[in-house]
């Protein structure tokens, strides 16, 4: 079965989208950093590293620094899916990301999103 195409996808293609996502919601550029510094354990001059080194999302999880143990919180439905049962670990990272992104333009309180 050949690689999901979101794989060798730039996470710098990918990054502007959860920005805007964030932006029309009235949230921030910078809470949308917090949360990926969060769910990966990269500063934001390795975040910006990676971004400007064009990494593709495979290799963006796969050199982040310290994966958040509290990520197994992240609970939910995300494109139609519940997040905690994808069984294939890169997925579920996207897809913990991508749930993260949908709760901060849903007006949900950092706090929570980070589950403090």
């Amino acid at each position: 079965m050949p690689a999901h195409r979101i794989y060798t996808t730039s996470f710098a293609s990918v990054y502007p989208l959860y920005v805007a996502k964030a932006e029309r919601k009235g949230r921030t550029k910078a809470e949308v950093d917090e949360i990926i510094r969060w769910l990966t354990g990269y500063t934001q001059k390795g975040l910006d590293a990676q971004l400007k080194m064009q990494t593709d999302v495979t290799g963006f999880f796969a050199e982040a620094p310290a994966m958040n143990p509290a990520r197994d919180l992240i609970k939910g439905v995300v494109c139609g899916v519940r997040v905690e049962a994808v069984e294939e670990k890169l997925m579920r990272e996207i897809r913990y990301l991508d749930k993260l992104i949908d709760e901060l333009a849903k007006g949900k309180a950092m706090e929570k999103i980070l589950r403090a």
